[in-house]
Order: C-alpha cells, then sequence, then structure tokens
C-alpha cells in the first residue's frame, strides 16, 4: 500500500521535518511505499522529498495521505483536491493576532490556515493531534474521528559531540539560563528578559541568559527585544541565531535551567530536549506546555518576574530540590521513550485503510 506524506516544508532540524522523516521510516520498515512531498525542499534535505506537484502523478483513491497541517499553505489546497484517502495530523496553528504587529504576511497565513482547516472537516478520513490540546481543537472544530499520536521525535537526535566553540565560550563560572526557539512574538521572549533582569540585578550578577533560536523574518520583533535588554541595562543576553545540531547540543550542556515563558505551544519538543541532557525545566502553563512536561520540572502558573527567578535560583543552588526535579524528568523521558509509537502509527493507518476512519 502507498502511505504517503505532505508537508508545506521540508526543513533542517524542525520538529515537523523530524517527524516526517521518523515516520516514513516506519512505513518503509512496515513495506509500504512511502515518500514526502513538500511545497518548499530545504537545499541539506535535497533527495530527501520530492516536489509538492509531482504527488499528481501517484495520487490515487486508494493511497493515504498523512497531510501534516500547520499553516496556511498551498499545500492544503493542492491536497484538498485530491482523491486521497487523508489522515491530517495537526501541529496548530498559532493565532495570528500574535505576529500581526510583527509579521502581518505570517498573520495572514495563520488566519488562512485556521479557515483552510475548517475546510477539511468533512474532508478527512482521520484527524489526529500531535497532543491531547491540539486533539481538543480538533474535536471542537467538528473532526470525527479524532486521536492523539504524540510528535514522533528521535531520542537520538542531539546525541551528537557538542560543539567545542560553545563549550569554551560558556562552559564557565557563570550560570546559564537557556530557552531554546524560534524568536517570535507568542514565545514571549521579552518575558525571559524580565526574568533575567532580576536574576542578574538581585541573585547572581555572574550569570548569563542563552536565547537559542532562529530570529529572521522577525527583526521588528527583534530589535524590540535588543531595546529592551539596553534599557534594563543588561549584560550577557546572547542571541544565537540559528544554530547547527552540535552547536544546540552543547548549549543544552552548558545551562544550569531551561525556562519557557511561551503562551501558545501546541506540543514544545525543547522540553523533552532539556528534560534528555539532565537541565531542570520551568515553563509557564500555556497550550500543550503541562501536558508535554507530564507532571515533571516546574510548571509556571503566574508571571511574577522576581518570583520565577527566585526559583530558578533554587533550581541551580538547591542541592535537594535540583536533584529531586531532574528525577523525575528522567521518569517521564522512560515513559515516554516505552511508548510504542510504531504501533500506534501503523494502527491509525489501519484504521483509515478500513474504514472504521471514514465519517
Amino acid at each position: 500500500m502507498q502511505v504517503h506524506q505532505m508537508v508545506a516544508s521540508l526543513s533542517h532540524g524542525d520538529a515537523i521535518s523530524s517527524e516526517a522523516l521518523r515516520i516514513q521510516g516506519i512505513l518503509q520498515r512496515r513495506g509500504h511505499q512511502s515518500e514526502i512531498y513538500a511545497e518548499s525542499i530545504h537545499s541539506a534535505m535535497r533527495g530527501k522529498a520530492h516536489p509538492l506537484w509531482d504527488y499528481q502523478r501517484v495520487s490515487s483513491p486508494q493511497n493515504v495521505l498523512i497531510l501534516h497541517f500547520s499553516i496556511g499553505a498551498g499545500v492544503s489546497s493542492f491536497a484538498y483536491r485530491l482523491p486521497d484517502r487523508i489522515m491530517l495530523i495537526y501541529h496548530n496553528i498559532t493565532p495570528a493576532r500574535w505576529f500581526a504587529p510583527y509579521q502581518p504576511r505570517l498573520a495572514r497565513l495563520c488566519y488562512q490556515g485556521r479557515r483552510e482547516l475548517a475546510a477539511f472537516v468533512d474532508h478527512t478520513r482521520l484527524a489526529l493531534g500531535v497532543s491531547e490540546f491540539n486533539r481538543a481543537e480538533l474535536d471542537a472544530m467538528g473532526f470525527h474521528p479524532t486521536g492523539v499520536l504524540p510528535l514522533l521525535l528521535d531520542p537520538d537526535q542531539l546525541a551528537v559531540s557538542p560543539s567545542p566553540g560553545v563549550l569554551e565560550m560558556f562552559d564557565d563560572d557563570k550560570t546559564n539560563l537557556l530557552s531554546v526557539g524560534r524568536v517570535i512574538p507568542n514565545k514571549r521572549f521579552e518575558d525571559l528578559i524580565k526574568v533575567f533582569y532580576f536574576y542578574w540585578k538581585f541573585i547572581e550578577p555572574k550569570s548569563r541568559l542563552l536565547l537559542v533560536g532562529e530570529f529572521r523574518g522577525f527583526e521588528r520583533y527583534f530589535d524590540a527585544l535588543t531595546r529592551l535588554v539596553d534599557r534594563l541595562g543588561l549584560e550577557n543576553v546572547v542571541f544565537t541565531g540559528h544554530v547547527d545540531t552540535d552547536d544546540l547540543a552543547a548549549y543544552y550542556r552548558v545551562a544550569d535551567v531551561f525556562l519557557s515563558l511561551s503562551e501558545h505551544e501546541g506540543f514544545c519538543a525543547p522540553l523533552i530536549e532539556a528534560f534528555r541532557f539532565g537541565v531542570p525545566v520551568m515553563a509557564f502553563d500555556a497550550g500543550a506546555v503541562p501536558e508535554t512536561l507530564g507532571g515533571a520540572g516546574i510548571l509556571v502558573r503566574e508571571k511574577r518576574f522576581e518570583e520565577i527567578a527566585e526559583m530558578a535560583h533554587l533550581l541551580v543552588r538547591d542541592r535537594e530540590l535540583r536533584p529531586r526535579v531532574i528525577e523525575r524528568q528522567y521518569r517521564v523521558l522512560e515513559g515516554l521513550d516505552s511508548r510504542d509509537e510504531e504501533e500506534l502509527l501503523i494502527e491509525y493507518v489501519e484504521q483509515v485503510t478500513d474504514g472504521t476512519g471514514s465519517r
């Protein structure tokens, strides 16, 4: 049987692309013909995907087409017209209001994406969220049946030798507060900076804030953040921009605490990455974050910046609290790693092919 996938973009290092490649590997091991079709293909991914429009050659009512849905894009309107049996995987769409002041074009794509998603309610055999938070949103829109296919993260993706350059620069006597994610408004980087202000000024002057993530396309937001850093008179706030895998592994290695104050997350893979590196996590209670944490880490319910800074300091210095938090994170990881995601994926594919996934 042919079980193909469609994504808006196949890029190096992003969660959706990594999941698509892992799904392809599972399907091929089970004997299915399985290719990835993408509207745009990063140069590093050449040979791993076909141009979207080439799918017309293999399209068939007998195929299962796994459509990764994350934003308004040509891939959704193209897929909508196909006769294939669609299994939709919803990665969530950030509400447009977050982007409107800084990136009107992306705001339009997000608004368009939610409208396009609604059009698939009667055009999808099975709709899956990568979290229960996402599945509930699909259910509220009228999709049926729905389910959860947890984001298929490769546990070995960051099992590389950490960059010696990053270790040399940042593995020192300073306390490193780390956040990883694209520098976009819903991630609330301004709140991270405000927490660091209290941490650096009143608790530990020998500290730095490492903000690891791409900011291209959001230069206006990035400029606002750098102005805030200057206005607060902060030192040691580091914006890295896009980093390679070995650099990212090194940033996790040098981190003392991982902090996320994002206000919209459909999953938040960096939380799990921090778990794997034994970095205690603090994250704001928004979207799928509580579900992703699984009862581990520290869940922040109110943005009281002084108290968050004090809690971060306890995670660094308290010899009883820190190992307890890390141990709980490792237990959550053990549960994640013991899930039979491969069987779950195959069960969902079979649900689509045997007709139980039809409306």
